[in-house]
């Protein structure tokens, strides 16, 4: 009975060691995360901060008290491996037309109105000097934080200390804590202004930290760069950071266009403009009956389809493609053209109608553009993302098999291309 009694004690001794041996190993043990965060704080990224001249005092302040927030999206837990995630967290990932509710983009638009007006001597001084439409200042504006009204409720060493850890995009988000210390380090911000979005981009125009060490500038002449609580500092930001990515001035950023059936929607891309009066010689044409400004029809534009052919259409500037370096969304810099259009002349809506897409998870794309890179397809990247890229290789595959050409993902393509 003894004997028996022992062998229970040591089997049940064995079991407790097995399952604490197992909670110790497993990777996403919130104790054992913590703990491999500050021992990667310490050993891997202090010395590169040191080595960048950031002070240990700035250090040791950015990161009291901060552990990682597992609930942060595209984090990768450690030993384990990147994978697409089945659902998307932003909604330009989601139904095109859903990213333009007409009550978000009224939010915007009613409220660029009132602050063109408020701060018309502003803007008119930020226009002279760097060639930026005010209207295009506002709507960035009004979408990046809700014209400063945003709450940020993160810390921003709490977001891009975690990314910089344990993201899909580590580099990245490593180069933007060290700028985050930086701007610390230089006095430009104190520790406890440095409130974020769950991305970590800082202030009213939502500026990612080297963004605001590059293009950040003091237009209210204080003598320090404010884009947290000052206005003029906020939309002169703006429009630094669009002249920097190459805003052509006097040119606007795009048109709402009908492209007929014989058009093929693969011809979508930065990569393949031509002049706006040969779009018009394929029979494209400006939504309304309007033409094209005489002035725009010797200069290049780009076709954009952003459903392919289950949505509006449009021929786009360069200008286009320096508001999607604010946000590399397609859907995003059309929603700032369309809002600063709003603003300049009054609410009026696509007059193209959003198609009923959409729907799929981001791993069903993801899988979908693996099957045409197979082919010989190049879709930028196999991200669940459905890009220009992407959108045109699916018209291109489609015409090849005898498919009327969507270029747009739906189900019946993912099932197709298994």
């Amino acid at each position: 009975m003894i004997a028996a009694e022992r062998k229970l004690r040591r089997l049940a001794a064995i079991f407790l060691a097995a399952l604490v041996a197992l909670i110790l190993a497993t990777p996403a043990s919130a104790a054992k995360i913590d703990d491999q965060f500050h021992a990667w704080l310490n050993s891997d990224l202090w010395p590169e901060a040191n080595a960048k001249g950031i002070s240990r005092k700035t250090f040791d302040a950015a990161f009291d008290g901060v552990k990682p927030n597992l609930k942060l999206p595209d984090l990768v837990m450690p030993g384990k491996k990147a994978t697409t995630p089945r659902k998307q967290h932003q909604a330009e990932f989601g139904s095109p037309g859903a990213y333009f509710a007409e009550k978000t983009v009224r939010a915007v638009t009613a409220g660029g109105r009132t602050r063109a007006a408020a701060n018309a001597r502003t803007i008119a001084a930020i226009e002279k000097r760097y060639g930026v439409p005010g209207e295009v200042l506002l709507a960035i504006w009004g979408r990046e934080s809700g014209f400063g009204a945003a709450k940020m409720p993160y810390d921003a060493f709490e977001v891009l200390g975690t990314k910089a850890f344990m993201a899909t995009r580590k580099d990245f988000f490593r180069t933007e804590l060290m700028a985050a210390l930086e701007i610390v380090e230089r006095g430009l911000a104190p520790v406890g202004a440095m409130k974020s979005s769950w991305a970590g981009a800082l202030g009213q125009p939502q500026f990612m930290p080297t963004s605001f060490l590059n293009h950040a500038v003091d237009f209210d002449g204080d003598g320090r760069v404010d884009i947290w609580n000052s206005v003029p500092d906020t939309l002169a930001s703006i429009a630094n950071y669009l002249v920097h990515y190459g805003w052509v001035k006097g040119r606007g950023w795009g048109f709402e266009v009908t492209v007929p059936e014989a058009v093929s929607c693969s011809l979508e891309g930065p990569d393949q403009g031509k002049r706006i009066s040969e779009w018009a010689d394929m029979g494209i044409k400006r939504v309304a009956a309007k033409p094209f400004p005489a002035r725009e029809l010797k200069a290049e534009g780009f076709l954009l389809m952003p459903a392919g052919r289950s949505g509006p259409a449009f021929i786009v500037t360069p200008n286009f493609y320096v508001l999607k370096q604010y946000n590399t969304s397609d859907l995003y810099a059309l929603f700032i053209g369309h809002g600063a259009d709003r603003i300049a002349n009054g609410d009026s809506n696509f007059s193209g109608r959003w198609g009923a897409v959409g729907g799929l998870h981001r791993s069903d794309i993801a899988g979908l553009q693996r099957a045409l890179e197979a082919k010989g397809y190049d879709v930028g990247s196999a991200d669940g993302l459905p890009g220009f890229k992407t959108r045109r290789s699916i018209g291109e595959w489609q015409a090849k098999n005898g498919r009327a050409a969507t270029c747009f993902p739906d189900a019946d393509l993912v099932t197709a291309l298994k």
